[in-house]
């Protein structure tokens, strides 16, 4: 998998790359909005992609992780941040192709299901989150983790999304 790929070009020539090393699978992480902007001509290239949040976050909002002031910026309940997850994983549904979450974003089980309703199809964490994340998807049918996604990507802003997936949650 080839971190920060901004373009169908870069992602088709990460997939040759791979071919010819004798991988039969190649993907691409999508970490700044311009590959989420173009998630179906970059699926397009590649057999699946994963969404790395925390960078798209800093990229989508303009904001360095290192400037504590700017952690509101950095939430990934932000609504560009979930409207650019929204379109990737459209886009992976309509291609057929996995779109998966990586960072702790998947590791929050009320975000996680807001991702499951999305169409995220993996979320990939740290160990000790997948119990709690487990639970909350097992807890929810497809039509209310669709329910829950509606609710916080209509919010306008990320307070308001998180306190919107939650109250469907509880």
């Amino acid at each position: 998998m080839a971190p920060m790929v901004a373009t169908p070009a870069e992602a088709a020539d990460f997939r040759e790359r791979a071919r010819a090393a004798g991988l039969p699978v190649a993907g691409v992480m999508v970490e700044v909005p311009s590959a989420a902007l173009q998630a179906a001509e970059v699926l397009a290239e590649v057999d699946f992609v994963s969404l790395g949040t925390n960078d798209l976050a800093q990229y989508t909002m303009a904001t360095d992780r290192l400037r504590g002031s700017l952690d509101d910026l950095l939430d990934p309940w932000q609504p560009a941040v979930l409207a650019l997850v929204a379109r990737t994983a459209a886009a992976g549904r309509a291609a057929g192709r996995p779109v998966g979450v990586c960072g702790e974003s998947a590791a929050d089980p009320v975000m996680a299901l807001v991702l499951a309703g999305l169409g995220v199809t993996s979320l990939s964490m740290a160990p000790s989150a997948v119990p709690a994340v487990r639970f909350a998807l097992r807890a929810h049918t497809h039509v209310h983790v669709e329910e829950i996604a509606r609710a916080a990507t209509a919010a306008p802003d990320a307070a308001r999304a998180r306190a919107a997936a939650t109250a469907l949650v509880a």
